[in-house]
């Protein structure tokens, strides 16, 4: 609200009432908007009532309503009675007839339930509210007041009309549905109609809000029998490079390189390094325009530029502008395809039943013969088709797109407006799409559409026109400018695909070791081959959605044209009457390690069996294995020593108990001499016994040292 001369606004009030709920709930009568009899009668429990039924006269309180079971002549019926407390505290019941009538005795009980009713019945009436605003200023006041109001949701059709000769591109036509439901005609209203997602909601600022517990309602299903498609994720592999150099050879850094289409959109664009060399990794398919500028030389423009393109600048003004044509072949940024493609018919139903072509080619006035065609007078369909214009002039708002009718429009209230918003031509490829995971048994038709118009494209339903002929349709999502996008509209009869998969044995790939560590990555590697059969007369290019799955990596030589994110998206052609295939390898990396002292005669064996490891390792790992089995013989050697000492111990504590039982008689001193001189020839054993050990131990740290220093001097990447 704005003040036109001066003022300000300083307040706005409007009338306000609680929701119904909450106004029946302070009547203190437990009833609800949708009340029957015996529900009133329920909420007057206790009440002092005067009731008849047929001949019956009942006065008192109301005790209870309740449904009771009643079988009369084979058939059971469900009945209501109403019990009531008499003056005389005498219990009755009675049933509720046809003629059941009752009248409110009790004070005041009336009037709620005629309140009762009158909020029932103010909840039929229209929802208004009166406005009061004030003002700050002298005078009369011009004030200006702007609202939202709830419309329906414009809607979106749009048609392709495919050239019979394919010489043209193909038409994109597309119309907006308008409904007027406030309430009142549209008389000479200036519209506009915006597309995008705006986040919008309805709250009623004029009623009190209570707090309450949030109601979560179940989602929905949708299921629409068309499909949409995924946008583009990333690109094909068509790519551009080139040379940016001034007419000496000395290249020209930080020249500004774009490639347009042919209604002069940027779809790439790059800035030459230090050595004037640009790249552009991916671009939509379709005619291409180089164009490269930079400080102090023309800019010049490559008209279909090749795909190695090195451009020469020479020195002059940026604003002059120089065209050049490649004298190469044109760069075709369809993967596999080189200049301009034809696609075929289809077979798609041209020339049904007496063979009249719609919108035929004469200029003479409509005729209905065998052979006329639907349409004559000046014009033929197709010529005026082509001259017919947009109503509405399209724009960008930020996230949003705005197409504004060029006049206002009138539209009666209740009724609808098929409003022409787009007028253009778009570049399309037709092809057939397969996924073997989409349950339809046979490939789809389908445009690969990218939006050259310019605008954007809201989301909705489609026809397709091939030859005059309706050949399907479909919907789509909302297309921004230079976006590409799948549109499926038919099914291919002409077209029979087929799938297998074949997964190969697990086998390393790469071998490496480094600081003591063996690594081995090896790949599961599977192969799924997409077969089809083109029983038709005229080629397919078929458009194959391959998943994308987690951990697996491409291996195939043939590359996707587009990356989804949930598919890759391959080519496929195929000739009339003919089969082909289509195989894509994938692999899945797996890595297992090994500590290489660790390793063994028996997995070094299993190595070289599975040929998991080339000859160099194989060398590396017998000179480790040489080493360790030269310490596991020194731990031999000291292991005989260490039970040759340990026999000598048991030995001299026997002969050591014998001494002690010696009472010393002469043949006892003799045993003894005799023990003292095998106890001295052990002690010497013994010594020497060490000595050997004490040798041995130095023997086995030198050759652990070295086999630490061979493993550790290894190092490892081989690819196998």
């Amino acid at each position: 609200m704005l003040d036109l001369d001066g003022g300000r606004i300083t307040g706005v009030s409007y009338g306000s009432q609680a929701p119904l709920e909450k106004q029946l709930g302070d009547l203190r009568l437990p009833v609800s908007e949708k009340t029957s009899l015996t529900d009133l009668l329920g909420a007057l429990r206790g009440a002092r009532l005067e009731i008849r039924s047929g001949t019956t006269l009942l006065t008192g309180r109301l005790l209870n309503v309740e449904p009771k079971t009643r079988i009369s002549v084979g058939v059971t019926q469900e009945v209501d009675y109403v019990s009531v407390l008499t003056d005389s505290g005498e219990v009755r019941t009675t049933e509720i007839l046809p003629s059941f009538s009752v009248r409110l005795l009790e004070r005041g009980l009336t009037d709620k339930v005629e309140r009762y009713l009158d909020l029932v019945s103010a909840g039929r009436q229209p929802d208004t509210r009166r406005l009061a605003i004030s003002t700050d200023g002298s005078g009369e006041r011009s004030v200006f007041v702007s609202y939202i109001s709830e419309v329906p949701v414009w809607k979106s059709t749009w048609r392709i009309v495919l050239d019979p000769k394919r010489a043209k591109q193909p038409l994109l036509q597309g119309w907006a549905i308008v409904d007027n439901t406030v309430g009142e005609d549209w008389n000479n209203v200036d519209l506009s109609l915006v597309a995008g997602a705006p986040q919008s909601f309805i709250q009623n600022l004029s009623q009190p809000y209570y707090t309450r517990r949030p109601e979560v309602p179940l989602a929905e299903a949708f299921n629409f029998a068309p499909q949409t498609h995924e946008a583009t994720l990333i690109s094909g592999n068509a790519a551009l490079s080139g040379t940016i150099t001034d007419p000496t050879g000395a290249p020209i850094p930080g020249a500004a390189v774009k490639v347009l289409d042919p209604t002069g959109m940027v779809i790439g664009q790059a800035v030459a390094n230090a050595s004037g060399q640009y790249a552009i990794e991916s671009l939509p398919p379709g005619a291409a325009q180089l164009q490269v500028a930079a400080a102090g030389f023309n800019t010049t423009t490559v008209e279909s530029p090749q795909r190695r393109q090195d451009v020469t600048l020479n020195v002059g003004a940026t604003a002059e502008t120089v065209t050049v044509s490649s004298a190469q072949p044109k760069l075709s940024m369809t993967p596999g395809l080189v200049g301009n493609y034809a696609i075929g018919s289809n077979g798609n139903g041209t020339g049904l039943g007496s063979g009249a072509q719609l919108g035929g080619k004469r200029k003479t006035s409509v005729g209905y013969g065998a052979a006329a065609g639907i349409g004559g007078g000046v014009f033929t369909v197709d010529e005026a088709r082509a001259r017919a214009q947009a109503a509405a002039l399209a724009q960008a708002m930020g996230d949003l797109f705005e197409y504004k009718l060029r006049t206002p429009i009138s539209i009666r209230q209740n009724q609808s407006a098929l409003v022409p918003i787009v007028q253009a031509p778009v570049t399309a490829e037709k092809v057939s799409l397969w996924n073997d995971q989409s349950g339809i048994p046979k490939p789809q038709r389908a445009l690969w559409l990218t939006n050259s118009s310019g605008l954007t494209l809201d989301g909705g339903s489609f026809s397709v026109l091939d030859e005059e002929t309706f050949a399907g349709e479909g919907i789509f999502d909302p297309i921004r400018p230079g976006e590409r996008r799948l549109l499926t509209y038919a099914i291919d009869l002409g077209l029979t695909a087929d799938s297998a998969q074949r997964t190969e044995p697990q086998r390393v790939v790469r071998v490496r070791i480094d600081k003591g560590v063996l690594t081995q990555q090896s790949e599961v590697r599977e192969k799924k081959t997409y077969t089809f059969r083109n029983e038709d007369t005229s080629p397919r290019t078929v458009v194959v959605e391959h998943p994308v799955r987690t951990g697996y990596k491409l291996r195939s030589v043939v590359q996707p044209a587009e990356t989804t994110a949930d598919w890759m998206r391959f080519r496929l052609e195929v000739a009339p009457k003919q089969t082909a295939a289509l195989e894509i390898e994938e692999a899945r990396p797996l890595e297992s390690t090994v500590m290489v002292s660790n390793i063994t005669d028996a997995q070094v064996a299993q190595f070289v069996e599975a040929r998991s490891i080339d000859k160099s390792v194989e060398a590396a790992l017998r000179r480790v294995l040489a080493q360790k089995a030269v310490i596991e013989e020194l731990d031999a050697q000291k292991s005989t020593r260490e039970n040759a000492a340990q026999k000598i111990y048991d030995d001299q504590q026997r002969v050591r108990e014998n001494m002690k039982a010696l009472q010393g008689s002469a043949e006892e001193k003799a045993l003894l001499q005799r023990y003292t001189q095998q106890l001295n020839e052990e002690e010497t054993r013994l010594a020497v016994l060490e000595t050997e050990s004490e040798q041995i131990e130095a023997k086995q740290a030198a050759a652990q040292a070295e086999l630490d220093h061979i493993i550790q001097s290894l190092s490892f990447d081989v690819t196998l």
